[in-house]
């Protein structure tokens, strides 16, 4: 139990040494995601930080048992206290109000990213994620290449029920619906490997449902997108139909040729 005891400190600051994805953004829209976060964890501390220290420094003050302690029963109200308390906490409203309007629009994630995308359609599906490239014609599964510096324009949609797209070092997590499409707009800016998950509970293999990232260079993206485009696997509406079943822990998969439009028929459910 001693031993425990004495590794319980050590245990606890060895898990604050691996980064939190939010907190090590890889892209503009995750840094901008971040800064306003930070502020408004700043503004907050403006009440917490005195409301803490009031906590512990009251009781002592008023303290029956501190000789220097003041008694005053006959104290009622005070119009400084009533000035701060209902001032300062409607100032901080205000400033994170003003402050998450104008970051809300501009992190619309129908906004584009200047710059010639890379056109993605995400399809989810049961448990795994569907990756076309409408411009190469290829596809994966549960793996989603991009190129560094150039803007992603992503079109989702799902084949069963909601979930919920997100990549916490590129930032916008948003909501994939059958039988409807939305959009999202990243942008890498640092090569590296990442992880993108669902973030809706989606049924039993939820906890699986994720997809390895992977930010590139411009050379190294060609090469793939090359290599993928002469596997020769095709994604027609046969092999469609047989990854479209539940399944959970479904193996990375990569296409060579895509049905035409088959996004369209996945949104319209045919």
């Amino acid at each position: 139990m001693n031993r425990l005891l004495k590794t319980f400190p050590i245990a606890v600051l060895l898990s604050g040494c691996e980064s939190a994805p939010l907190l090590d953004p890889a892209g503009p829209i995750g840094k901008s995601e971040l800064h306003l976060i930070l502020i408004s964890f700043a503004l907050m501390l403006i009440v917490v930080i005195p409301v803490t220290f009031m906590a512990f420094w009251f009781p002592r003050k008023f303290s029956a048992s501190d000789p220097k302690g003041k008694y005053e029963p006959e104290w009622s109200r005070s119009s400084s206290i009533e000035f701060v308390v209902w001032l300062v906490p409607a100032i901080i409203v205000a400033a994170l109000a003003t402050i998450s309007w104008r970051a809300t629009h501009r992190l619309d994630p129908f906004r584009p990213i200047p710059g010639n995308p890379v056109r993605i359609e995400a399809v989810s599906l049961d448990w795994k994620w569907l990756f076309i490239y409408p411009d190469l014609g290829i596809a994966t599964i549960d793996r989603l290449v991009i190129p560094v510096n150039v803007p992603v324009s992503f079109r989702l949609t799902s084949a069963s029920v909601m979930t919920s797209f997100f990549i916490p070092s590129l930032g916008s997590q948003v909501y994939a619906m059958g039988g409807m499409q939305t959009r999202l707009h990243l942008l890498a800016q640092r090569e590296g490997e990442f992880t993108g998950q669902n973030q809706q509970y989606s049924g039993r293999g939820y906890a699986d449902m994720h997809f390895r990232v992977e930010a590139v260079s411009a050379d190294r993206y060609a090469k793939w997108a090359e290599q993928v485009s002469r596997s020769g696997v095709k994604l027609d509406d046969a092999r469609y139909a047989e990854i479209e079943k539940p399944g959970i822990s479904y193996p990375v998969r990569e296409f060579s040729g895509v049905e035409p439009g088959l996004f369209g028929k996945i949104v319209k459910g045919k």
